[in-house]
């Protein structure tokens, strides 16, 4: 008696799982995050309060292209890549860090 062939189909099963389980628990959402990310800097605007990768919460005064005016304090304006927005933040919560 001969030794039957594997199913091919079933060998590649757990292959397919695990891409399955990397799709849905680790690209999606990474690829959703991305893109709420990329809506956000589309819609900042003028006066919305952001924090910059390198950890500078300031205030949006105004565009130029790609790159914001971003206030940090009353004499420290600099223009900053809108690349570089981490988050925008609401009032309270820059009021809660500068306390």
């Amino acid at each position: 008696m001969q030794p039957t062939a594997a199913n091919p189909l079933m060998q590649m099963a757990p292959i397919i799982a695990i891409f399955a389980i990397f799709y849905f628990l680790l690209i999606r959402p990474q690829q959703k995050q991305q893109k709420e990310h990329e809506a956000m800097l589309k819609n900042l605007k003028s006066g919305d309060k952001v924090l910059t990768t390198g950890g500078l919460y300031g205030t949006i005064t105004g565009f130029k292209g790609d790159d914001l005016e971003v206030q940090f304090s009353q004499t420290v304006k600099l223009t900053v890549a809108r690349s570089a927005v981490t988050r925008r933040v609401d009032a309270q919560a820059a009021v809660a860090v500068a306390a």
